[in-house]
């Protein structure tokens, strides 16, 4: 009873700190939500889906291998494939996304018009032509990033979880096994979504008036850095 508590409060404390400390676990969300104007309910649905699908990902895993009899350094091998898959991803996609957002800055660009209404009534104003007269997101592309970022998400392993559910498996405990993975990926899920609405409430109080047509191309560089920091910093 004892050894299962503290296998437990291991795997809580690990869900919080591997979430904290790997910021592709949040931000992510976070500038995409303020880049593409979703609502608190969308961006905490979008990240509920993905970090279900992140974590449900590596327990699979960590089962099949259990029950083809693999150990502990076959399974994060294959890990640590997927981490790096994930995170060429993640720069692979945020390179992609900052490239479209600056094009899309600068076609943006605010200017001034001077219009005649005959007479001496005449007046100037100052618009975007790709926001003012023309709807350029249609709703399939809407809904294409967030299943980009689940997939990416699914790609990304959660490594910390399978020395945990290892231990449990050793004494062919099951219900230690499925406690385990439970209860880190509640964790992990309710870390993501913490995260997020801070940093959702956090863009909010920031004067962002002034930036708003660069948001696409700052989100897509956002999650560029987080592709590199998993590839070369190992966040």
């Amino acid at each position: 009873m004892t050894s299962i508590s503290i296998l437990l409060a291991a795997a809580a404390s690990a869900g919080f700190i591997h979430t904290i400390l790997g910021p592709d676990h949040y931000v992510p969300f976070i500038v995409m939500s303020k880049a593409r104007k979703w609502s608190l309910k969308q961006t905490l649905f979008t990240t509920l889906y993905c970090g279900i699908g992140h974590v449900a990902s590596s327990i699979i895993i960590g089962f099949a291998g259990i029950a083809l009899g693999y150990g502990i350094s076959h399974i994060e091998g294959i890990e640590a494939i997927r981490g790096s898959l994930a995170g060429w991803a993640f720069f692979v996609f945020g390179f992609a996304y900052m490239t479209w957002g600056i094009f899309k800055a600068i076609r943006n660009k605010p200017h001034t018009h001077f219009h005649s209404h005959g007479g001496d009534r005449a007046h100037m104003h100052e618009h975007t032509h790709h926001t003012d007269h023309v709807h350029v997101h249609p709703e399939s592309a809407k809904m294409l990033t967030p299943w980009v970022l689940f997939i990416i998400f699914v790609l990304g392993p959660c490594e910390i979880l399978i020395p945990l559910v290892m231990v449990p498996a050793a004494h062919h405990d099951t219900n230690g096994i499925v406690a385990v993975s439970l209860l880190f990926s509640t964790i992990t899920i309710l870390t993501m979504c913490a995260a997020v609405t801070i940093g959702y409430y956090g863009f909010k109080i920031l004067p962002t008036a002034k930036i708003d047509r660069f948001m696409h191309a700052i989100a897509g560089a956002t999650i560029c850095l987080s592709g590199f920091a998993i590839l070369f910093l190992d966040l």
